[in-house]
């Protein structure tokens, strides 16, 4: 178990931690929940970035890693979306629908990667699929810190809209890259 494994058993540890805080503070003012579950989300999604970049400069690729790296992922990004859908005292709403569609284009994906294994086909993750990330991670961020500022209300918005363009974007762009996969 080297460090980059170890930093994703982190990320994933702290999941279940970050729905308990911002779900069912125990006592603690639901703003400060907040800000506290925001800063656990921050930490985790600083762990995706960080283990990536030590297993790369070290030489450290596991298949473990290759595994629940991806999946840590997904599980904290759909964790934090689905937690916040009908939250009643949100500035800014996440729609149902952008969690459905950013969910399908991970299950797609999945799928899509799975038959290109058993193909022997490894599918490196684009820059569309980066970028995706990041605005989702941004986009949750703010959603989390649900601070009432008309520019940072309308950064919400934008980054809900940008995420959902990217998740489509990078669906497109993993399949028409990939679409050999399909064809086997």
């Amino acid at each position: 178990m080297n460090l980059p494994n170890k930093l994703t058993l982190l990320r994933v540890i702290m999941i279940p931690i970050f729905l308990v805080v911002f779900l069912c503070p125990l006592g603690i003012d639901r703003q400060v929940a907040r800000y506290i579950a925001a800063a656990i989300f921050c930490i985790a999604s600083a762990t995706d970035a960080l283990d990536g970049h030590i297993a790369r400069k070290y030489n450290l690729v596991t298949n473990f890693g290759k595994f629940m790296d991806p999946l840590a992922d997904k599980l904290l990004v759909c964790s934090a979306m689905i937690a916040l859908i009908g939250v009643s005292d949100a500035h800014v709403a996440l729609p149902s629908w952008v969690v459905i569609i950013i969910i399908a284009r991970e299950f797609i994906i999945t799928g899509f990667r799975t038959i290109a294994v058993e193909q022997n086909v490894v599918i490196a993750a684009s820059k569309w699929g980066k970028l995706k990330t990041i605005s989702q991670m941004l986009m949750l961020i703010l959603l989390l810190l649900n601070i009432n500022n008309t520019i940072l209300i309308y950064a919400s918005i934008v980054l809900i809209v940008l995420s959902v363009v990217l998740t489509v974007i990078s669906a497109v762009d993993y399949i028409v890259k990939n679409r050999a996969v399909l064809k086997e």
